[in-house]
């Protein structure tokens, strides 16, 4: 499913060289559930984010699904993205104007997909979700469990191979926190890959696989 070897990223300002992932070695395979954790600043958000495709190794590899990344350009990307991962954001990243219907459809409105199928997926996923009764409601108008559901539903209309999380709880309280956290259990359960980050032990407790960063590497 995914493979990283010996991977390495900088982040470098005027004066600093920073190294954000050092000589990682990485590997998932279809149907993990992987949850990683560490303090702020060591390396995981840099990891998922190098994973999804937001950002660039400065050496090493990444190959997903077979396809070696490292070298695509930024159109192929985008493109591979689209068609294997659905990422879930912390701050959940819906569009303010847009009703939860339409926030959910985007994903399958960027791939052409036809607008009879956009309506029969996203109803579909917001069912699924317990939140078809808000589907013509604004973000604003939900709780912040409502729009993390709203998040997981839009990661995950397009039905993608692997699911990235990046702190999906750690803007709820214990309550939402439990339902999200049982809703990815769900996902993993019917076959998708995923990758979580997490500061909550408890969190981490859902994934199949712990591993534990520090300084830009796994301890």
């Amino acid at each position: 499913m995914l493979t990283m070897l010996n991977a390495e990223k900088f982040h470098i300002t005027k004066t600093v060289k920073t190294k954000a992932i050092s000589h990682l070695n990485f590997s998932v395979n279809k149907g993990d559930f992987v949850s990683i954790m560490g303090p702020s600043g060591s390396g995981k958000s840099t990891l998922l984010n190098i994973i999804g495709m937001f950002d660039s190794l400065d050496s090493g590899s990444l190959n997903l699904a077979g396809r070696e990344v490292t070298n695509l350009s930024y159109s192929q990307k985008i493109s591979l993205r689209r068609e294997l991962i659905g990422y879930i954001f912390q701050s959940f990243n819906l569009i303010p104007h847009l009703s939860i219907f339409d926030n959910v459809a985007l994903p399958l409105k960027y791939r052409g997909v036809a607008k009879n199928e956009r309506a029969e997926r996203v109803n579909q996923v917001l069912n699924l979700f317990g939140i078809d009764n808000r589907r013509d409601h604004k973000p604003m108008q939900l709780s912040g469990g409502q729009q993390q559901r709203v998040a997981i539903a839009r990661a995950m209309v397009s039905e993608p191979v692997l699911l990235l999380a990046d702190e999906p709880t750690g803007n709820l309280d214990s309550k939402n926190s439990r339902g999200v956290l049982q809703q990815l259990n769900y996902i993993n359960k019917k076959g998708t890959t995923i990758i979580m980050v997490t500061h909550s032990e408890e969190a981490s407790k859902y994934g199949s696989r712990i591993i534990t960063m520090k300084d830009g590497s796994f301890i």
